[in-house]
């Protein structure tokens, strides 16, 4: 999150910034087992990116990276090994492309910067993981049956996190606290 000096709330480095992105990176890996998804032809819908897309706004670009694609990696890794690559990258170029956008685009109307920032992101989780479904899978046809899926968990996560953030004031309140410190 950007102050009106350009800074990020959070020093790189600092306990705090260790601290939430590894809160954050947990939540990710959690939100990777199964027992929290939804069962679909061909897999399962996951809600991850609600709090990569959530980390990504609150966060500078390489926490955001280590929250959505270490956090996706380990996720897969412990859980489902064989896409783990491939959301080491989608996720982590989602959550960065989320955390530059959001920042840069930081007006005073930061909702709608936000709301932008999850929606190119969105479309980066949808690609990275289509592709990269044909290309572990070996069958392009596998991935076509989750694109409709992967539509959806995008768009999930965009909305939940932007109403987390902006009408239930998660942003207002991580600024408040990070300030009192």
């Amino acid at each position: 999150m950007q102050e009106k000096t350009g800074q990020f709330l959070l020093r790189r480095g600092s306990i705090s910034w260790l601290t939430t992105t590894a809160i954050l990176m947990g939540m990710n890996i959690v939100l990777s087992l199964s027992i929290f998804s939804i069962p679909v032809p061909g897999g399962h819908l996951y809600f991850c990116d609600a709090v990569i897309n959530t980390a990504a706004i609150l966060l500078d670009p390489l926490a955001a990276f280590i929250v959505g694609g270490v956090g996706s990696f380990l996720g897969d890794f412990f859980f489902y090994p064989a896409p783990m690559f491939v959301s080491l990258v989608t996720h982590g170029l989602q959550a960065v492309v989320v955390s530059i956008v959001s920042h840069r685009l930081a007006t005073n109307r930061q909702a709608l910067a936000s709301s932008i920032a999850v929606f190119l992101g969105s479309i980066v989780m949808v690609v990275g993981y289509t592709l990269g479904r044909a290309y572990v899978y070996s069958t392009p046809e596998y991935a076509i049956l989750k694109l409709p899926f992967e539509i959806l968990q995008a768009g999930f996560g965009a909305v939940v996190a932007i109403l987390l953030l902006y009408p239930m004031h998660v942003r207002s309140a991580f600024a408040r606290i990070m300030r009192l410190r």
